[in-house]
């Protein structure tokens, strides 16, 4: 298995930079879109967070142009300290379409792992983690022996970690069953990336078992999509919005290096993915780095979980935009 380089915990996320779209609560308005200056907006956030000390980067077929991005960007770097992870089993349909209806398909299929795999292996050998995209107990994927055997060899073959992806109510149990499978009698799966935040907690428990057991934690979804920025649309924040403020003007940062911060102390992962867009969001998040959070500080920002079912619901609500 690759051994840690990384001299950030931070890594970035590469959804928001390789499509238009993507399940958030909008900060800005976007400019007319244009594939072309999309394409260069995005190999610069690669390697303005390479500046900055970032080595881990993280995407997927489903992310537009982001995979491809990173394979022909990696191909100018001469660093054995990059990680780069990418995920099987979303296929991209929206086509750059502002008005798409349907912007991704899952297929969890032997056929499909094996038709991603084809482009996806030209990260290597800066690869280092190979995901299923959103496993869940519906697609039957944990199950399929066919799917599970093919990670298995490619594990074997180019010792890379396998993981998955994981959202939904059902995160910690997909956790569970995953730790569980096994190929040539050794675990399958050494990385998890599980959505956590100050509001959403559910893998707390498996996340730290795993981490324990030497298995590596990548969180996602950091910021709740948005939802940590004050927002009237979500009132019932209110509390949490004017802590996060308190906090933010004490450490003399954003709210985003105060939600990041909050995953880096409270779960100690391996990485936590920013989704920068920007030089600006890069830099703020950041900073994360750079202060620890008081453990009573950790602990209030805690109490504010919702359960797993008002969390997912909730954000099945906001919008792909």
């Amino acid at each position: 298995m690759p051994s840690s380089h990384l001299t950030s915990k931070i890594g970035l996320g590469t959804a928001a930079i390789g499509r238009p779209h993507y399940i958030n609560i909008r900060q800005e308005t976007p400019d007319q879109f244009d594939l072309p200056s999309f394409r260069k907006k995005g190999i610069e956030v690669l390697e303005e967070a390479y500046t900055q000390g970032i080595r881990y980067f993280d995407t997927a077929p489903g992310y537009g142009i982001a995979e491809e991005m990173l394979i022909n960007w990696a191909n100018t770097k001469n660093d054995d300290n990059i990680e780069i992870a990418t995920k099987w089993g979303y296929t991209y349909t929206a086509n750059f379409d502002p008005n798409a209806s349907v912007h991704e398909v899952k297929e969890h299929s032997l056929m499909k792992l094996n038709e991603q795999w084809e482009q996806s292996h030209k990260l290597l050998p800066k690869l280092t983690t190979y995901q299923i995209h959103s496993a869940t107990f519906d697609t039957g994927v944990l199950e399929n022996n066919g799917v599970l055997n093919r990670l298995g060899e490619l594990k074997a073959k180019y010792g890379i970690h396998i993981g998955l992806s994981a959202s939904g109510t059902q995160q910690a149990a997909i956790l569970k069953a995953a730790s569980e499978v096994t190929y040539d009698d050794q675990p399958l799966f050494t990385a998890f990336q599980v959505t956590f935040n100050m509001l959403e907690q559910s893998v707390l428990d498996s996340a730290n078992k795993l981490r324990n057991e030497g298995k590596r934690i990548i969180i996602k979804e950091a910021l709740g999509n948005g939802r940590v920025f004050s927002n009237q649309r979500f009132p019932h924040y209110n509390v949490l919005y004017e802590l996060l403020e308190q906090l933010a003007n004490k450490y003399n940062v954003g709210i985003d290096a105060i939600a990041l911060r909050y995953c880096l102390d409270y779960l100690d992962p391996y990485v936590v993915l920013s989704g920068a867009v920007n030089h600006e969001h890069i830099i703020q998040n950041l900073k994360a780095n750079n202060f620890k959070l008081l453990k009573s500080e950790v602990e209030e920002l805690s109490s504010f979980g919702r359960t797993t079912e008002d969390y997912w619901s909730e954000r099945k609500q906001l919008a792909w935009n």
